[in-house]
């Protein structure tokens, strides 16, 4: 247990900032230095560049509390994206409250097969269990045109997401709240729809025994497993994506490490194809079942 960081008397922004990289790194955290520079611009309201253009500047009591506060949520193994209420994705700052799955960089490779297959004009995209938001609001900002609809089971994560859509202005898109397809119904969307995309649950009870505890203890389980075999969300999925999507329509999801196999077997013979996709790791860690066209 962790109690509140014990500081130098009368601290500057480097000597303050030095202590967190110590602290954070003992507790074995991946990139303590900029997760202290974040913890530090939270605490100070700085920006990057004048955080470094004055380490010399000395800090008000106010800020080293605040900064002591966030450090010990941290290093009490809460997510530093809910310790400072906020992720980055796509270059977009999105508010990320407590129970709201956090968004991952390596999903910024599905908005890129978005924006690849995209005509750019007034098309129907389906972003399933939106979470906060992030692909959504990505996506509407890159196709201003584009009518989008957002859909997640949980009303927290909806609130997320129409926060951030109001924050970064992406007017167009509507939030319905539902379980998967079942948030669809009496939109009339049927064989409309161009783009259906979602990062689903897709986590083993097995796997999800070896998260890093931030994830395991904190992020919201039911957008991580969704049942014995970490499949059960991608089947349903790819199963009722042709009622939705037009003839020659893409169905995209993000997958995980070693599940590209299983995946791609559950494209049955309405699709076209199916083709998976790797990340800068070389991992496979997107699927892509595009219809039969006219």
């Amino acid at each position: 247990m962790y109690g509140v960081p014990k500081f130098v008397a009368s601290p500057n922004l480097q000597q303050l900032y030095q202590q967190g990289i110590k602290l954070l790194g003992g507790m074995g955290v991946e990139a303590p230095a900029i997760e202290a520079k974040v913890l530090m611009l939270k605490a100070t309201g700085l920006s990057e560049e004048k955080f470094f253009a004055s380490p010399e500047r000395g800090l008000t009591r106010k800020e080293e509390k605040k900064f002591g506060r966030l450090l010990e949520e941290r290093l009490s193994g809460f997510p530093l994206a809910y310790v400072v209420g906020q992720k980055e994705f796509w270059s977009l700052a999105l508010k990320t409250p407590a129970g709201v799955f956090i968004p991952r960089p390596e999903t910024e490779l599905l908005v890129e097969k978005v924006l690849e297959l995209s005509t750019k004009g007034e098309e129907i995209i389906i972003d399933i269990g939106t979470g906060s938001g992030n692909i959504a609001v990505a996506l509407a900002r890159e196709l201003p045109r584009a009518r989008i609809l957002a859909t997640d089971i949980s009303a927290k994560a909806i609130r997320a997401a129409r926060l951030n859509a109001k924050i970064h202005e992406a007017a167009n898109i509507q939030f319905v709240r539902g379980n998967l397809y079942s948030a669809l119904h009496g939109l009339n969307l049927k064989k409309k729809v161009d783009l259906i995309v979602s990062n689903p649950p897709y986590v083993s009870p097995e796997e999800s025994d070896n998260l890093p505890g931030p994830i395991r203890n904190h992020e919201p389980r039911r957008a991580l497993v969704p049942g014995r075999t970490g499949l059960e969300f991608i089947r349903r999925l790819v199963s009722g994506a042709p009622a939705y999507l037009r003839p020659g329509a893409s169905l995209l999801f993000e997958i995980g490490q070693g599940q590209a196999g299983k995946a791609l077997a559950l494209f049955d013979d309405r699709w076209e194809r199916a083709d998976s996709f790797s990340d800068l790791s070389g991992i496979p860690r997107l699927i892509r079942g595009a219809l039969f066209g006219v």
